[in-house]
């Protein structure tokens, strides 16, 4: 079992992914309200080693010696691996050992108004971030930053690192219904997309509850209104994930023991994290599986969103 990687686990865009997680849980510079992983902790933007090199290292070294190639190496997790200070120094180590495995990294983009960050992530095959909403009262709604942090350096950030990296960028809009989805928001995004020119655009909405009760999922047909109004060539939706059961490293007997566990007693994710010793984002994996398979059901009380099988 390994402190900092998880998976491979099968994600949507990405095929099978080794994660790397740089940060501890739950660590981040945003505080978004549709986060599967929970609220924020520890809300910074200081760059610091949240989680040590050499301990990255060698379970890096460790999986590879005793596990056949993910599709990528994708570094994600429970908060923003921009913020640890050595990102640039793993993925050089990856591209120098492990070659031929692309690099993802998934970002919420926040940090790269920071040329070093912009630097570091040049090696990457693919950059993943986000952007949700171009207004600003509308971004501190869903996003939550610091106060002193600034939607123009957000978006600036990402126009620069498009002139800078040479490898693809896929923009991620998460569209929450009521908040992000009026025409001033959505005219607003596409003039922003037209400045970073993103190789794609992908829209995506809530799989489950978020850290706040008060916000839904968009249906497909609002998805494709977007895409219908904007009119642009590069915009998909993000495909769900039904099939992940056909992969040949779905972990048939990770899915039973949570179907059973939940089936005993309804748990939140921090309760699977600690019954199961797996990382949250492979949890969540599994958990999508319960849910395309309509066998899975929520709640929200005092301690958080509870998941249970339906009875």
């Amino acid at each position: 079992m390994y402190k900092h990687l998880f998976g491979p686990v099968p994600s949507r865009r990405l095929g099978m992914s080794l994660g790397v997680d740089l940060v501890p849980h739950k660590v981040c510079s945003l505080n978004c309200i549709y986060c599967e992983c929970g609220a924020t902790t520890q809300l910074t933007l200081e760059r610091k080693e949240y989680v040590l090199y050499d301990e990255i290292i060698a379970e890096l070294n460790d999986f590879f010696k005793n596990n056949p190639n993910p599709e990528y190496i994708t570094f994600s997790g429970a908060g923003e691996p921009t913020l640890n200070i050595h990102i640039g120094r793993i993925i050089e180590y990856i591209k120098q050992n492990f070659s031929g495995i692309p690099v993802a990294v998934l970002t919420n983009g926040t940090l790269l108004s920071n040329p070093q960050v912009r630097k570091e992530l040049l090696l990457a095959d693919l950059v993943l971030p986000s952007l949700d909403a171009a207004d600003d009262v509308d971004f501190r709604k869903i996003d939550r930053p610091l106060n002193s942090f600034k939607l123009s350096d957000y978006i600036q950030g990402l126009i620069d690192f498009r002139k800078e990296f040479k490898g693809i960028i896929w923009l991620e809009i998460m569209i929450l219904p009521g908040y992000n989805d009026d025409l001033q928001n959505l005219n607003l995004l596409k003039e922003a997309i037209h400045k970073i020119k993103p190789e794609k655009v992908q829209l995506n909405t809530l799989d489950r509850p978020g850290v706040i009760e008060s916000i839904r999922a968009a249906s497909r047909i609002e998805l494709q209104n977007i895409i219908d109004y904007w009119q642009l060539p590069n915009v998909e939706i993000i495909a769900a994930s039904a099939k992940r059961k056909e992969i040949q490293s779905f972990r048939k007997d990770i899915e039973n023991t949570i179907f059973e566990t939940i089936s005993r007693r309804p748990c939140t994710l921090e309760d699977l994290q600690n019954i199961l010793g797996l990382h949250v984002n492979e949890i969540n994996k599994y958990l999508d599986v319960l849910d395309s398979d309509g066998k899975l059901h929520t709640y929200r009380q005092e301690r958080g969103i509870f998941y249970q099988i339906k009875k």
